[in-house]
Protein backbone atom coordinates (compact mmCIF):
# COMPACT_ATOMS: atom_id res chain seq x y z
CA UNK A 1 0.00 0.00 0.00
CA UNK A 2 1.38 3.63 -1.25
CA UNK A 3 1.51 5.87 1.70
CA UNK A 4 -0.64 9.12 0.96
CA UNK A 5 1.72 12.02 0.31
CA UNK A 6 1.21 15.21 2.09
CA UNK A 7 1.03 18.45 -0.09
CA UNK A 8 1.64 22.07 0.35
CA UNK A 9 -0.86 24.60 0.56
CA UNK A 10 -0.03 27.27 -1.75
CA UNK A 11 -2.65 30.09 -3.31
CA UNK A 12 -5.91 28.27 -1.62
CA UNK A 13 -5.26 24.72 -2.75
CA UNK A 14 -3.55 21.59 -2.20
CA UNK A 15 -0.24 21.47 -4.34
CA UNK A 16 1.89 18.40 -4.30
CA UNK A 17 4.60 20.62 -6.42
CA UNK A 18 7.25 19.24 -8.82
CA UNK A 19 10.28 18.03 -6.58
CA UNK A 20 10.87 14.66 -6.59
CA UNK A 21 11.80 14.19 -3.10
CA UNK A 22 9.41 13.26 -0.11
CA UNK A 23 10.37 12.42 3.85
CA UNK A 24 8.87 9.78 6.12
CA UNK A 25 6.38 10.90 8.73
CA UNK A 26 5.94 8.38 11.03
CA UNK A 27 2.93 7.27 13.65
CA UNK A 28 5.45 7.06 16.58
CA UNK A 29 3.35 4.81 18.93
CA UNK A 30 3.44 2.28 16.14
CA UNK A 31 7.11 2.55 14.81
CA UNK A 32 6.01 2.68 11.42
CA UNK A 33 5.48 5.16 8.36
CA UNK A 34 2.26 6.10 7.89
CA UNK A 35 2.63 8.70 4.90
CA UNK A 36 5.05 11.22 3.36
CA UNK A 37 5.40 14.73 2.71
CA UNK A 38 6.64 16.40 -0.05
CA UNK A 39 9.94 18.68 0.23
CA UNK A 40 9.93 21.31 -1.92
CA UNK A 41 12.76 22.52 -4.90
CA UNK A 42 13.53 25.80 -6.09
CA UNK A 43 10.12 26.21 -8.17
CA UNK A 44 7.92 25.23 -5.36
CA UNK A 45 9.35 27.68 -2.94
CA UNK A 46 9.30 30.45 -5.89
CA UNK A 47 5.23 29.46 -6.28
CA UNK A 48 4.52 29.76 -2.56
CA UNK A 49 6.30 33.25 -2.35
CA UNK A 50 4.64 34.68 -5.33
CA UNK A 51 0.96 33.51 -4.68
CA UNK A 52 1.96 35.12 -0.30
CA UNK A 53 3.47 38.11 -2.56
CA UNK A 54 0.45 38.65 -4.86
CA UNK A 55 -2.02 38.12 -1.98
CA UNK A 56 -0.34 40.68 0.23
CA UNK A 57 -1.90 44.32 -0.96
CA UNK A 58 -5.42 43.55 -0.95
CA UNK A 59 -5.17 41.55 2.92
CA UNK A 60 -3.38 44.87 3.76
CA UNK A 61 -5.79 46.96 2.42
CA UNK A 62 -8.62 45.38 3.62
CA UNK A 63 -10.27 47.03 6.84
CA UNK A 64 -9.32 45.98 9.84
CA UNK A 65 -13.44 45.23 10.79
CA UNK A 66 -13.25 42.78 7.97
CA UNK A 67 -9.95 40.89 9.05
CA UNK A 68 -11.37 40.90 13.04
CA UNK A 69 -14.31 38.95 11.33
CA UNK A 70 -12.12 36.41 9.39
CA UNK A 71 -9.85 35.63 12.25
CA UNK A 72 -13.09 35.21 14.50
CA UNK A 73 -14.49 33.03 12.49
CA UNK A 74 -11.66 31.04 12.12
CA UNK A 75 -11.55 30.99 16.31
CA UNK A 76 -14.73 29.55 16.81
CA UNK A 77 -14.28 27.13 13.86
CA UNK A 78 -11.09 25.90 15.45
CA UNK A 79 -13.08 25.70 18.76
CA UNK A 80 -15.12 23.14 17.40
CA UNK A 81 -13.50 20.71 15.65
CA UNK A 82 -10.46 21.33 17.85
CA UNK A 83 -10.57 17.31 18.45
CA UNK A 84 -9.87 16.49 15.05
CA UNK A 85 -6.34 18.38 15.02
CA UNK A 86 -6.14 16.12 18.09
CA UNK A 87 -5.80 12.85 16.77
CA UNK A 88 -3.67 14.51 13.91
CA UNK A 89 -1.11 15.72 16.16
CA UNK A 90 -1.42 12.54 18.33
CA UNK A 91 -0.97 10.53 15.54
CA UNK A 92 2.30 12.15 13.84
CA UNK A 93 3.91 13.07 17.01
CA UNK A 94 3.01 11.05 19.63
CA UNK A 95 2.06 12.91 22.69
CA UNK A 96 -1.33 11.83 24.54
CA UNK A 97 -4.86 13.32 23.39
CA UNK A 98 -5.24 15.64 26.34
CA UNK A 99 -2.23 16.91 25.61
CA UNK A 100 -2.73 17.75 21.95
CA UNK A 101 -6.02 19.53 22.75
CA UNK A 102 -4.37 21.47 25.78
CA UNK A 103 -1.59 22.62 22.77
CA UNK A 104 -4.37 23.84 20.89
CA UNK A 105 -6.37 25.02 23.50
CA UNK A 106 -3.17 27.59 24.47
CA UNK A 107 -2.37 28.58 20.46
CA UNK A 108 -6.23 28.97 20.76
CA UNK A 109 -5.11 32.07 23.39
CA UNK A 110 -3.28 33.80 20.35
CA UNK A 111 -6.02 33.44 18.03
CA UNK A 112 -8.13 35.52 20.78
CA UNK A 113 -5.94 37.89 21.53
CA UNK A 114 -5.30 38.88 17.81
CA UNK A 115 -9.11 39.27 17.82
CA UNK A 116 -7.91 42.22 19.92
CA UNK A 117 -5.79 43.77 16.85
CA UNK A 118 -8.29 47.18 16.48
CA UNK A 119 -7.01 48.04 19.95
CA UNK A 120 -3.27 46.72 19.36
CA UNK A 121 -2.99 48.63 16.01
CA UNK A 122 -3.85 51.91 17.04
CA UNK A 123 -1.60 54.50 16.39
CA UNK A 124 -0.73 57.73 18.25
CA UNK A 125 -1.78 61.42 18.06
CA UNK A 126 -0.60 64.71 18.84
CA UNK A 127 -2.41 68.17 18.61
CA UNK A 128 -0.37 71.30 17.78
CA UNK A 129 2.69 69.51 18.82
CA UNK A 130 3.73 73.01 16.52
CA UNK A 131 1.59 75.99 15.66
CA UNK A 132 -1.19 74.10 13.52
CA UNK A 133 1.31 71.07 13.10
CA UNK A 134 0.02 67.69 14.23
CA UNK A 135 2.16 64.91 14.53
CA UNK A 136 0.48 61.12 14.14
CA UNK A 137 1.95 57.77 14.14
CA UNK A 138 0.22 54.70 12.42
CA UNK A 139 1.47 50.69 12.62
CA UNK A 140 1.49 48.79 8.88
CA UNK A 141 2.11 45.27 8.47
CA UNK A 142 5.93 44.11 7.20
CA UNK A 143 4.56 42.14 4.14
CA UNK A 144 5.47 38.67 3.35
CA UNK A 145 6.51 36.96 6.71
CA UNK A 146 7.78 33.53 6.99
CA UNK A 147 7.03 30.88 9.98
CA UNK A 148 9.46 28.02 10.20
CA UNK A 149 8.21 25.79 13.50
CA UNK A 150 9.39 22.68 15.17
CA UNK A 151 8.10 19.37 16.02
CA UNK A 152 7.12 19.32 19.32
CA UNK A 153 4.36 21.80 19.03
CA UNK A 154 2.80 21.53 15.38
CA UNK A 155 -0.56 23.36 16.15
CA UNK A 156 0.69 25.73 18.95
CA UNK A 157 3.98 27.56 18.09
CA UNK A 158 2.62 27.79 14.77
CA UNK A 159 -0.38 29.99 16.28
CA UNK A 160 2.06 31.58 18.21
CA UNK A 161 2.85 33.41 15.14
CA UNK A 162 0.27 33.51 12.48
CA UNK A 163 -3.21 34.64 13.97
CA UNK A 164 -1.26 38.19 14.97
CA UNK A 165 1.00 38.34 11.76
CA UNK A 166 -2.50 37.93 9.98
CA UNK A 167 -4.55 40.18 12.12
CA UNK A 168 -1.78 42.55 11.26
CA UNK A 169 -2.32 42.73 7.23
CA UNK A 170 0.49 40.34 6.50
CA UNK A 171 0.71 36.82 4.55
CA UNK A 172 2.10 34.01 6.14
CA UNK A 173 4.01 31.28 4.39
CA UNK A 174 4.28 28.44 7.53
CA UNK A 175 6.95 26.07 7.00
CA UNK A 176 6.19 22.92 9.51
CA UNK A 177 8.56 20.20 10.67
CA UNK A 178 8.79 17.72 8.35
CA UNK A 179 8.26 14.88 10.93
CA UNK A 180 4.36 16.09 11.68
CA UNK A 181 3.18 18.34 8.77
CA UNK A 182 -0.19 17.32 8.49
CA UNK A 183 -1.42 19.50 11.35
CA UNK A 184 -0.55 22.90 9.36
CA UNK A 185 -2.37 21.56 5.92
CA UNK A 186 -5.64 21.06 8.28
CA UNK A 187 -5.48 24.89 9.85
CA UNK A 188 -4.76 25.91 5.94
CA UNK A 189 -8.06 24.44 5.30
CA UNK A 190 -9.48 25.75 7.79
CA UNK A 191 -8.60 29.41 7.13
CA UNK A 192 -10.50 29.14 4.03
CA UNK A 193 -13.23 28.15 5.28
CA UNK A 194 -13.36 30.61 7.49
CA UNK A 195 -13.15 33.14 5.03
CA UNK A 196 -9.18 33.86 4.49
CA UNK A 197 -8.46 34.79 0.78
CA UNK A 198 -6.16 32.41 -1.08
CA UNK A 199 -2.59 33.45 -0.89
CA UNK A 200 -2.88 35.04 2.40
CA UNK A 201 -2.04 31.40 4.45
CA UNK A 202 0.73 29.35 2.68
CA UNK A 203 2.10 25.92 4.05
CA UNK A 204 5.50 25.08 2.52
CA UNK A 205 6.71 21.85 3.71
CA UNK A 206 10.34 21.05 3.18
CA UNK A 207 13.45 20.96 4.76
CA UNK A 208 16.72 23.19 4.69
CA UNK A 209 16.01 24.17 1.18
CA UNK A 210 12.86 25.53 2.04
CA UNK A 211 14.23 27.47 5.24
CA UNK A 212 17.19 28.70 3.06
CA UNK A 213 14.39 30.09 0.22
CA UNK A 214 12.28 32.29 2.93
CA UNK A 215 15.56 33.18 4.72
CA UNK A 216 17.21 35.26 1.18
CA UNK A 217 14.41 36.08 -1.22
CA UNK A 218 14.18 39.64 -0.62
CA UNK A 219 9.98 39.60 -0.74
CA UNK A 220 10.07 37.85 2.44
CA UNK A 221 10.46 40.69 5.07
CA UNK A 222 10.31 39.40 8.18
CA UNK A 223 10.76 35.28 9.61
CA UNK A 224 9.94 33.97 13.19
CA UNK A 225 11.70 30.30 14.23
CA UNK A 226 11.32 28.00 16.87
CA UNK A 227 13.84 25.14 16.84
CA UNK A 228 17.30 24.57 18.63
CA UNK A 229 19.86 26.58 19.27
CA UNK A 230 22.04 25.54 16.48
CA UNK A 231 19.23 26.34 13.89
CA UNK A 232 18.09 29.25 15.61
CA UNK A 233 21.17 31.13 15.24
CA UNK A 234 21.61 30.15 11.46
CA UNK A 235 18.85 31.51 10.99
CA UNK A 236 18.90 34.95 12.83
CA UNK A 237 22.34 35.05 11.52
CA UNK A 238 21.15 34.36 7.60
CA UNK A 239 17.76 36.01 7.87
CA UNK A 240 19.71 39.40 9.58
CA UNK A 241 21.95 39.14 6.53
CA UNK A 242 19.43 39.10 3.41
CA UNK A 243 17.61 42.49 5.67
CA UNK A 244 15.35 40.29 7.51
CA UNK A 245 13.96 41.39 10.75
CA UNK A 246 13.95 37.67 12.60
CA UNK A 247 12.95 36.57 15.65
CA UNK A 248 15.01 33.28 16.38
CA UNK A 249 13.63 31.54 19.69
CA UNK A 250 16.63 28.28 20.58
CA UNK A 251 17.06 25.82 23.07
CA UNK A 252 16.22 25.84 26.94
CA UNK A 253 17.90 23.91 29.51
CA UNK A 254 15.48 24.89 32.27
CA UNK A 255 16.05 24.55 36.26
CA UNK A 256 13.61 24.48 39.26
CA UNK A 257 15.41 25.39 42.35
CA UNK A 258 13.87 23.32 45.51
CA UNK A 259 14.58 25.66 48.89
CA UNK A 260 14.28 23.83 52.12
CA UNK A 261 11.09 25.52 53.34
CA UNK A 262 9.24 24.50 49.97
CA UNK A 263 5.91 21.84 50.25
CA UNK A 264 8.19 18.61 48.43
CA UNK A 265 4.86 17.59 47.54
CA UNK A 266 3.51 20.45 45.05
CA UNK A 267 7.33 19.95 43.95
CA UNK A 268 7.17 16.31 43.69
CA UNK A 269 3.97 17.10 41.39
CA UNK A 270 5.30 19.82 39.44
CA UNK A 271 8.48 17.95 38.61
CA UNK A 272 6.30 14.79 37.23
CA UNK A 273 4.21 17.21 35.43
CA UNK A 274 7.01 19.57 33.77
CA UNK A 275 9.52 16.91 33.25
CA UNK A 276 7.87 13.95 31.53
CA UNK A 277 4.98 16.00 30.03
CA UNK A 278 4.66 15.24 26.25
CA UNK A 279 7.54 13.13 26.83
CA UNK A 280 9.57 15.82 27.88
CA UNK A 281 9.26 17.11 24.37
CA UNK A 282 9.33 20.62 25.11
CA UNK A 283 10.84 23.66 25.28
CA UNK A 284 9.79 24.65 28.85
CA UNK A 285 10.34 21.21 30.19
CA UNK A 286 11.81 21.04 33.58
CA UNK A 287 15.12 19.19 33.10
CA UNK A 288 17.30 19.97 36.44
CA UNK A 289 15.67 20.27 39.78
CA UNK A 290 18.59 21.97 41.56
CA UNK A 291 17.67 21.07 45.48
CA UNK A 292 19.19 22.86 48.38
CA UNK A 293 20.35 20.38 50.73
CA UNK A 294 18.88 18.55 53.19
CA UNK A 295 15.95 17.96 51.33
CA UNK A 296 17.53 15.83 47.33
CA UNK A 297 16.98 12.61 49.38
CA UNK A 298 13.23 13.20 50.12
CA UNK A 299 12.63 15.08 46.94
CA UNK A 300 13.72 11.59 44.95
CA UNK A 301 11.72 8.99 47.07
CA UNK A 302 9.17 11.63 46.36
CA UNK A 303 9.31 11.66 42.84
CA UNK A 304 9.86 7.90 42.64
CA UNK A 305 7.02 6.70 43.87
CA UNK A 306 5.07 9.17 41.78
CA UNK A 307 7.11 8.01 38.47
CA UNK A 308 5.52 4.41 39.48
CA UNK A 309 2.22 5.08 38.81
CA UNK A 310 2.50 6.44 35.50
CA UNK A 311 1.25 4.78 32.59
CA UNK A 312 3.04 4.79 29.27
CA UNK A 313 1.58 3.82 25.68
CA UNK A 314 -0.14 4.86 22.87
CA UNK A 315 -1.44 8.41 23.27
CA UNK A 316 -5.16 7.53 21.74
CA UNK A 317 -5.68 5.35 24.76
CA UNK A 318 -5.92 6.48 28.64
CA UNK A 319 -1.92 6.81 29.38
CA UNK A 320 -0.16 9.20 30.81
CA UNK A 321 2.67 9.75 28.40
CA UNK A 322 3.29 8.55 24.73
CA UNK A 323 6.52 7.94 23.13
CA UNK A 324 9.05 10.19 21.23
CA UNK A 325 8.43 11.32 17.85
CA UNK A 326 10.87 9.22 15.95
CA UNK A 327 13.24 6.39 16.51
CA UNK A 328 15.93 8.42 15.86
CA UNK A 329 15.16 11.09 18.49
CA UNK A 330 14.49 8.33 20.96
CA UNK A 331 17.76 6.85 20.62
CA UNK A 332 19.70 9.96 20.64
CA UNK A 333 17.86 10.76 24.15
CA UNK A 334 18.28 7.15 25.37
CA UNK A 335 22.42 7.69 25.21
CA UNK A 336 22.53 10.23 27.52
CA UNK A 337 21.61 7.90 30.27
CA UNK A 338 24.38 5.96 29.33
CA UNK A 339 26.29 9.05 29.02
CA UNK A 340 25.05 10.03 32.83
CA UNK A 341 26.40 6.18 33.88
CA UNK A 342 30.17 6.93 32.71
CA UNK A 343 30.17 10.52 34.53
CA UNK A 344 29.25 9.18 37.93
CA UNK A 345 25.69 9.95 37.80
CA UNK A 346 23.20 7.52 39.44
CA UNK A 347 20.39 6.44 38.05
CA UNK A 348 17.55 5.81 39.50
CA UNK A 349 14.96 5.25 36.85
CA UNK A 350 15.72 3.96 33.97
CA UNK A 351 13.18 4.67 31.36
CA UNK A 352 14.42 2.34 28.91
CA UNK A 353 13.05 -1.26 28.04
CA UNK A 354 9.80 -0.24 30.19
CA UNK A 355 6.60 -1.97 29.70
CA UNK A 356 3.97 -0.04 27.53
CA UNK A 357 0.24 -0.12 26.67
CA UNK A 358 1.06 0.12 23.38
CA UNK A 359 2.70 -1.41 20.37
CA UNK A 360 6.17 -3.06 20.86
CA UNK A 361 7.72 -1.63 17.80
CA UNK A 362 6.81 1.99 18.78
CA UNK A 363 9.56 4.95 19.97
CA UNK A 364 9.28 4.38 23.46
CA UNK A 365 11.38 5.90 26.39
CA UNK A 366 10.20 5.94 29.85
CA UNK A 367 10.63 8.46 32.35
CA UNK A 368 14.25 8.86 33.94
CA UNK A 369 16.06 9.91 37.00
CA UNK A 370 19.47 10.81 37.41
CA UNK A 371 20.48 11.96 40.77
CA UNK A 372 24.10 12.95 41.95
CA UNK A 373 24.55 14.45 38.16
CA UNK A 374 27.76 16.39 37.97
CA UNK A 375 27.74 19.99 36.01
CA UNK A 376 30.55 18.98 33.33
CA UNK A 377 28.57 16.27 31.84
CA UNK A 378 26.69 16.39 28.83
CA UNK A 379 23.98 15.28 30.58
CA UNK A 380 23.59 18.51 32.42
CA UNK A 381 25.27 21.15 29.74
CA UNK A 382 22.60 19.70 26.57
CA UNK A 383 19.32 20.27 26.38
CA UNK A 384 18.34 16.71 25.71
CA UNK A 385 14.76 17.14 24.91
CA UNK A 386 13.21 13.83 26.37
CA UNK A 387 11.69 12.40 29.34
CA UNK A 388 15.24 12.79 31.35
CA UNK A 389 15.36 14.52 34.37
CA UNK A 390 18.07 15.21 36.45
CA UNK A 391 19.03 16.32 39.89
CA UNK A 392 21.98 18.49 41.26
CA UNK A 393 22.65 18.84 44.85
CA UNK A 394 23.73 22.77 45.88
CA UNK A 395 24.21 23.79 49.56
CA UNK A 396 22.56 27.28 49.74
CA UNK A 397 20.26 29.39 47.79
CA UNK A 398 22.97 31.45 46.24
CA UNK A 399 24.83 28.67 45.05
CA UNK A 400 21.74 27.42 43.20
CA UNK A 401 21.42 30.88 41.46
CA UNK A 402 24.89 31.06 40.32
CA UNK A 403 24.04 27.64 39.15
CA UNK A 404 22.03 29.09 36.71
CA UNK A 405 23.15 32.04 35.78
CA UNK A 406 26.24 30.25 34.58
CA UNK A 407 24.33 28.43 31.74
CA UNK A 408 24.30 29.07 28.29
CA UNK A 409 20.60 29.58 27.99
CA UNK A 410 18.32 31.31 29.57
CA UNK A 411 14.86 29.99 28.50
CA UNK A 412 13.12 29.05 31.70
CA UNK A 413 12.91 28.58 35.50
CA UNK A 414 11.24 28.31 39.01
CA UNK A 415 11.90 28.36 42.17
CA UNK A 416 9.59 26.01 44.78
CA UNK A 417 9.84 28.29 48.44
CA UNK A 418 6.91 29.32 50.67
CA UNK A 419 9.15 32.45 51.31
CA UNK A 420 8.49 35.51 49.69
CA UNK A 421 11.63 37.47 50.60
CA UNK A 422 13.52 34.69 48.59
CA UNK A 423 11.06 34.53 45.65
CA UNK A 424 11.60 38.01 45.20
CA UNK A 425 15.11 37.97 45.32
CA UNK A 426 14.83 35.00 42.77
CA UNK A 427 12.85 36.47 40.26
CA UNK A 428 15.54 40.09 40.28
CA UNK A 429 18.38 38.21 40.44
CA UNK A 430 18.09 35.52 38.40
CA UNK A 431 18.85 35.39 34.36
CA UNK A 432 16.73 33.83 32.53
CA UNK A 433 13.65 35.40 30.65
CA UNK A 434 10.60 33.23 32.05
CA UNK A 435 10.54 32.85 35.44
CA UNK A 436 7.98 30.74 37.31
CA UNK A 437 7.58 31.11 41.19
CA UNK A 438 5.76 27.81 42.81
CA UNK A 439 4.60 27.67 38.67
CA UNK A 440 7.10 24.58 37.06
CA UNK A 441 6.29 25.57 33.39
CA UNK A 442 5.77 29.59 33.10
CA UNK A 443 4.36 30.12 29.84
CA UNK A 444 2.99 33.63 29.85
CA UNK A 445 -0.34 33.86 28.85
CA UNK A 446 -0.90 35.58 25.14
CA UNK A 447 -1.14 39.03 26.35
CA UNK A 448 2.38 39.02 27.48
CA UNK A 449 5.29 37.88 25.55
CA UNK A 450 7.33 34.76 25.12
CA UNK A 451 10.75 34.09 24.74
CA UNK A 452 14.10 33.92 26.92
CA UNK A 453 17.78 35.30 27.32
CA UNK A 454 21.08 34.38 26.24
CA UNK A 455 21.25 31.69 23.58
CA UNK A 456 17.52 30.54 23.83
CA UNK A 457 17.07 33.64 21.91
CA UNK A 458 18.35 35.60 18.70
CA UNK A 459 16.98 38.93 18.21
CA UNK A 460 15.09 41.87 20.07
CA UNK A 461 11.51 40.56 19.95
CA UNK A 462 9.77 38.17 21.75
CA UNK A 463 6.45 35.92 20.35
CA UNK A 464 2.98 37.14 20.79
CA UNK A 465 1.30 39.48 23.22
CA UNK A 466 2.41 43.79 22.15
CA UNK A 467 5.76 42.23 21.15
CA UNK A 468 4.56 40.42 18.30
CA UNK A 469 2.15 43.05 17.26
CA UNK A 470 5.55 45.35 17.26
CA UNK A 471 7.02 42.43 15.14
CA UNK A 472 4.84 42.31 12.43
CA UNK A 473 4.22 45.75 12.01
CA UNK A 474 6.34 48.47 11.30
CA UNK A 475 5.90 52.19 12.29
CA UNK A 476 4.79 55.77 10.23
CA UNK A 477 5.50 58.95 11.79
CA UNK A 478 3.54 61.28 10.09
CA UNK A 479 3.99 65.48 10.57
CA UNK A 480 1.01 67.29 8.99
CA UNK A 481 -0.25 71.34 8.54
CA UNK A 482 -3.78 71.84 6.97
CA UNK A 483 -4.40 75.99 6.16
CA UNK A 484 -7.64 75.58 5.15
CA UNK A 485 -10.81 72.72 6.53
CA UNK A 486 -11.84 70.52 4.03
CA UNK A 487 -15.72 69.58 3.83
CA UNK A 488 -16.92 66.15 2.61
CA UNK A 489 -20.69 66.92 1.68
CA UNK A 490 -23.83 65.94 3.62
CA UNK A 491 -24.39 62.26 4.82
CA UNK A 492 -26.64 61.15 7.07
CA UNK A 493 -26.52 57.05 6.64
CA UNK A 494 -24.55 55.25 9.64
CA UNK A 495 -21.06 54.51 8.73
CA UNK A 496 -20.44 50.67 7.57
CA UNK A 497 -17.65 49.03 7.03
Amino acid sequence: MTASLVPHWINGAHDHGTSDRSAPVFDPALGKETKRVVLANAADIEKAIASAHAAYPAWRDLSLARRQAIIFTFRELLNRRKGELAEIITSEHGKVLSDALGEISRGQEVVEFACAMTHMLKGSFSENASTGVDVYSTRQPVGVVGVISPFNFPAMVPMWFFPIAIAAGNTVILKPSEKDPTAAIWMAELWKEAGLPDGVFTVLNGDKESVDGLLTDPRVGAISFVGSTPIAQYVYETGSRHGKRVQALGGAKNHMLVLPDADLDLVADSAINAGFGSAGERCMAISVIVAVEPVADTLVEKIVSRMKTLTIGDGRRSCDMGPLVTEVHRDKVASYIDIAAQDGATIVVDGRGIEVDGDPNGYWLGPTLIDNVPTTSKVYTEEIFGPVLSIVRVKSYDEGVELINSGAFGNGTAIFTNDGGAARRFQNEVEVGMIGINVPIPVPVAYYSFGGWKNSLFGDTKAHGAQGFNFFTREKTMTSRWLDPSHGGINLGFPQN
